[in-house]
């Protein structure tokens, strides 16, 4: 005897290449063992992300309900990826504290900040602390923040 509805709604995670999204793995596994099938997700998720630039790593949040139905939220790319992409690098460095591989502008800087800011977990915050926030992502990674 079990009971039907009234289940809560489980969140899946996800980063998937933005206007890539096939039912292959990650993502059709990840779906199909919840019972939600990964080509609605997909055509969605890809419908959805054509604005971006191909392939950029994007974190999707998928709300799925207990009748199988889903809902989605977009959020930016995440904060290292974006600092390598502006110092023009592939990789982060291996010792970060000791060595840079690339320098980025308080420009460059401001312009991370502003995509950020647009997500929904961070509208509560002003600019200057998530640009605080991004200077401390690039030391991390090994980018030096130039003025």
């Amino acid at each position: 005897m079990s009971k039907k509805g009234g289940g809560a709604a489980s969140i899946l995670k996800l980063i998937v290449p933005a206007g890539k999204a096939m039912p292959s793995p990650p993502v059709g596994p990840a779906l199909g063992q919840r019972g939600v099938k990964s080509m609605d997700f997909c055509k969605q998720f890809n419908d959805r992300t054509k604005d971006l630039i191909l392939e950029t790593p994007t974190p999707v949040a998928i709300y799925i309900k207990p009748d199988r139905t889903f809902t989605f939220a977009v959020k930016s790319p995440p904060t290292s990826w974006l600092l390598k992409r502006a110092a023009g690098v592939t990789k982060g460095a291996a010792q970060p504290g000791k060595e840079t591989v690339g320098t980025v502008s308080l420009k460059h800087i401001f312009a991370i900040g502003q995509i950020k800011s647009k997500d929904p977990a961070m509208s509560h915050i002003d600019l200057q602390n998530i640009c605080k926030s991004v200077i401390a992502t690039a030391k991390s990674v090994g980018i030096k923040v130039v003025h």
